[in-house]
């Protein structure tokens, strides 16, 4: 009886964390978690898919919030709904702009020089100080201008 008790306690207590974190103020950046998530037109899974990522890791971000679905929008601008439980709250960000982006090993530009990061990759991101951020791809740590990567500003 006593463990029945305390289980239900806990599960009550549980319970306003995980609305309060269903309720966040948009915008806000997420990344996507499943290996493929399907971008539909409306908020159920009743209405047409318009797009499928087959991307873990990308950043999106946040615009609106409707019961057990998020409205999107992708690094092209692309806005959509999909399942809120196949997103991440984990930062990440997405190289953008022309020709490589310079990966440093401090967040300066007369730092030195540890990669050329393509257009397109994404990485998991971590904090930005005057206009340099901190990335992580595939296990290569460093910085990266803040202006080449999108998902690491004000969403």
């Amino acid at each position: 009886m006593v463990a029945r008790l305390l289980i239900a306690l806990v599960c009550f207590v549980g319970l306003p964390a995980s609305a309060a974190a269903q309720e966040r103020e948009v915008p806000y950046w997420a990344t996507i978690r499943a290996s493929e998530l399907n971008m539909r037109v409306g908020p159920s899974a009743d209405y047409k898919i318009d797009w499928v990522y087959r991307r873990p890791g990308l950043p999106v971000k946040v615009v609106r919030v409707m019961e057990g679905w998020r409205l999107i929008e992708d690094p092209a601008g692309d806005k959509g709904w999909v399942v809120a439980r196949l997103l991440s709250p984990d930062h990440g960000a997405i190289v953008i702009g022309e020709g490589p982006a310079d990966m440093r090993a401090g967040p300066a530009a007369d730092a030195g020089l540890k990669w050329r990061v393509e257009p397109g990759v994404v990485a998991a991101l971590g904090d930005c100080e005057d206009g340099w951020c901190e990335v992580t791809i595939a296990n290569r740590r460093g910085w990266i201008a803040q202006d080449r990567l999108w998902g690491a500003g004000t969403p």
